[in-house]
């Protein structure tokens, strides 16, 4: 043996004995048998459903008793003592209740503990959560917990962060959506947290219900405090604004109540001298002006405004050279921003982003002087703007992903340079004054092609290509003509089509059946011919929810054999009043479809479809035959609209089964017989039309047919009883008293019929307008039968009743 070789050995020995020490000393510190045994315990309380959760999905599935637990997925050791500190169970389609016995409150070493994203069915927090002494990090977000806060979580005093978020919302141009959770944070609880917290840095309550909270506890916050979500809280009163001068804090968000102000907070007119970098406040009261001390907080990334402001937005905005993303939509931002201001205020942003300015009062002009360019930016929105022309620092902008210019006043055709953006996947250039055709080279990565309410002619472009993602793709209310383009097949992630208000002149689409993922098709107010039934004898349009045909030259009888297939039309699952919007959100950004639906003769553009909405359009063609039952099985469905075709025969019994419905429209056929007693269960119905038919008979009593009024019933000479005025009995006209008391009935209904009948899509539809103009003037325009301007045109006049232009 050589000297260098000795010498080898010599150095290497300790590194050796080391390592096998240290392989020694970890051996002694497995997973102890009762910590194992607890967390064996904990995965039998959950079973996994392996209808819903994928095999090898769940963490604990690689729970095995004699593997030490240390290995296991999701859980980490103290690598000296053995003990569990740390359980990530998040997203682990753990579903059940969570007992208050537990064998989780055994691990008493633990320093973290994520639960978020899973069903625990609205089980109470437990108590026992308090045992957890030593607990730093606690996530139960979306985990389906309800019922008070436990006051013993106030006991966790070395928390550094917890998430207790209970809220699904978005947030877009249009619309705000927000569904508040089931947990409940009272007086007394948050009080003691806020004082007990003395170390927390992270604390997200967003979507907890506070109501019985003053805002002002919230002053005595750990001065270490660095993240603060307090997002849909439903708090009231005045927020402390002494949070803007918390050394440390650098994400704030902050919202009141969907459709209140009640929340108020006074934005510092100057000394802002917390490091923030994203500032979030929506939908409460944040005074009347954005100071122009905005521009202080220098180290601002991330700016999210919707606070109905009024006057000028301040050119201090321009400072934040770190802005990555702007928001300032929905407020009441006025007047037009001079050029040289508006150049140099938006010049500055160069690392901007996203970039929203839509649905204010504004009068942006984005063209003169407009020579600069803002080269990161991917997301624009400047609906509501008043803008004549395209904004010429788009032009450079080459990773643009989404672009929304609708509700302006640009004219001319669609430049050029739109189709060099090979990043676009949201293209919205809505009701505006466009014309021209359509240009053949938009880009083949778009998801959303909005082109609705315009002036574009001609054929609709042939060249969809083989692996389109087109999604969203909607041409209502123009003039274009020719034939539906066969290659849309090729677009297989198609989920609407809207081709609706048109002079296109083909028959009815039967090669769309071979699109997967298809949920609305809305062909109305166009030339569309011949009749309407499957070719194929396998299942076709599954995922089919909106079905609008109206106003066409179709004819022959209902079809029949879709019907049959309608799959999504008959699960009514969907039906708990959850609000699902139907969206894309590339970068995040959400984007969500519109529909035109018509009620009462009237259009109405609806500002987002929730993935519930369910409804058939047929009317004003030359359908005949009589209604097949099979309608009878489409129980989802929110309205039906057979009005003006040659239908025969009785209306369906089973139209009672359609318990969803909220309108029917039958009129102008030629049904005859009873009106079926069985749509007395169609309790959420707010119009009906039965009018012009040979309907017979006593017309039905009880629940919402008592809010009917004789326009729904006029043009049916056999028909009787309340509300006309021709008794069921062969007298003639009831006696005065019947009638005052008859009148009293039917006033006290009209009133009820505001809380009974509207339903989720009038609900929502409220609950928009509501927000947008502060008033509830839609509610007397649209029983007046004031229409939404939605781009529709005068069609050629026939049998049918007179269309508005």
């Amino acid at each position: 043996m050589g000297i260098f070789t000795m010498l080898s050995i010599t150095l290497c020995l300790p590194f050796f004995f080391l390592c096998l020490k240290t392989a020694f000393s970890s051996s002694l510190h497995l997973c102890s048998h009762e910590e194992a045994a607890a967390l064996l315990q904990f995965k039998t309380s959950f079973p996994i459903n392996y209808t819903v959760c994928p095999p090898d999905y769940s963490k604990t599935e690689s729970w095995k008793e004699g593997i030490d637990c240390c290995s296991w997925d999701g859980v980490s050791c103290d690598n000296v003592t053995g003990h569990v500190i740390a359980l990530d169970l998040s997203d682990d389609c753990l579903s059940g209740t969570f007992p208050s016995n537990s064998t989780l409150f055994l691990l008493k070493n633990l320093k973290s503990l994520n639960l978020s994203f899973n069903d625990f069915r609205l089980s109470k927090i437990p108590p026992e959560i308090s045992q957890f002494t030593r607990l730093k990090h606690l996530d139960i977000c979306y985990s389906e917990f309800s019922g008070q806060f436990p006051a013993e979580i106030a006991h966790l005093s070395k928390l550094v962060s917890l998430n207790l978020s209970n809220l699904f919302s978005f947030e877009s141009d249009t619309v705000v959506v927000s569904s508040l959770g089931n947990l409940i944070l009272e007086t007394t609880t948050l009080r003691n947290l806020v004082q007990n917290l003395s170390e927390v840095r992270e604390l997200v309550l967003s979507g907890v219900n506070m109501t019985s909270v003053n805002p002002r506890f919230f002053i005595n916050l750990s001065s270490s405090l660095t993240t603060l979500d307090l997002r849909y809280i439903q708090l009231r009163g005045n927020f402390p604004n002494s949070i803007f001068r918390f050394p440390n804090l650098k994400n704030f968000y902050l919202s009141g109540s969907f459709g209140e102000r009640n929340l108020t907070i006074d934005l510092p007119s100057s000394n802002w001298s917390s490091p923030l970098q994203q500032l979030y406040l929506s939908v409460m009261d944040c005074g009347r002006r954005l100071p122009e001390s905005i521009g202080d907080l220098k180290s601002l990334q991330y700016l999210h405004l919707h606070c109905n402001f009024e006057g000028s937005i301040p050119a201090s905005i321009g400072n934040l050279r770190q802005l990555t993303s702007l928001y300032l939509s929905n407020n009441q931002f006025s007047g037009p921003i001079p050029a040289s201001i508006e150049a140099d205020m938006f010049s500055a942003l160069q690392n901007l982003e996203t970039i929203f300015l839509s649905y204010n009062n504004l009068s942006l002009r984005m063209n003169v002087n407009a020579n600069f360019t803002l080269p990161k930016l991917t997301d624009v929105s400047f609906s509501s703007c008043n803008l004549s022309e395209f904004p010429n620092f788009i032009r450079h902008s080459n990773s643009l992903q989404s672009l929304v210019l609708s509700k302006n006043r640009i004219h001319g055709n669609i430049p050029e340079w739109i189709c060099e953006k090979d990043h676009l996947q949201i293209l919205d250039l809505s009701h505006n004054n466009l014309s021209g055709k359509i240009p053949n080279c938009l880009p083949k990565s778009l998801s959303v092609l909005n082109l609705q309410a315009n002036y574009f002619n001609g054929n609709i472009p042939f060249g969809f290509p083989e692996r389109c993602v087109l999604r969203n793709l909607n041409l209502h209310g123009n003039q274009m003509d020719g034939l539906l383009p066969r290659s849309l097949v090729n677009c297989s992630m198609l989920e609407v089509l809207d081709v609706g208000n048109n002079s296109i002149q083909d028959t009815f689409p039967h090669w769309l059946e071979s699109l997967p993922e298809l949920q609305v098709l809305v062909l109305r107010s166009n030339k569309f011919h011949g009749s309407v039934q499957s070719t194929k004898e396998s299942p076709s349009f599954p995922k089919l929810r909106v079905l609008d045909l109206s106003s066409n030259d179709f004819l022959g009888p209902l079809p029949l054999q879709y019907m049959e297939n309608f799959k999504a039309m008959m699960d009514s699952h969907g039906q708990d009043g959850s609000l699902e919007y139907m969206m894309v959100a590339p970068g995040g950004n959400s984007y969500q479809y519109s529909l035109v639906v018509t009620l009462k003769g009237h259009d109405y553009e609806l500002q987002g479809i929730l993935t519930a909405f369910s409804s058939i359009h047929l009317s004003n063609n030359m359908f005949e035959g009589e209604i097949p039952d099979v309608i009878g099985k489409l129980s989802s469905l929110k309205g039906l609209n057979l009005s003006h075709n040659n239908l025969t025969g009785h209306i369906p019994p089973s139209l009672g089964n359609l318990t969803n419905l909220e309108w029917l429209d039958l009129s102008s056929n030629e049904l005859a017989g009873k009106i079926p007693d069985e749509l007395v269960s169609l309790t959420q119905l707010s119009v009906l039309n039965l009018s012009n038919n040979h309907l017979v008979g006593r017309i039905p009593q009880g629940s919402q047919f008592n809010t009917f009024e004789n326009g729904s019933y006029e043009g049916n000479l056999g028909l009787c009883g309340v509300p006309l005025s021709k008794s069921c009995d062969g007298i003639g006209t009831p006696p005065s008293s019947f009638q005052e008391k008859d009148e009293l009935w039917r006033f006290g209904w009209r009133v009820v019929v505001l809380g009974y009948g509207c339903g989720v899509v009038f609900g929502l539809l409220m609950g928009y307008l509501v927000f947008r103009t502060g008033k509830p003037k839609w509610f007397v325009s649209l029983f007046d039968g004031r229409p939404s301007q939605s781009g529709r045109k005068m069609r050629k006049a026939r049998r049918l009743v007179p269309r508005r232009s």
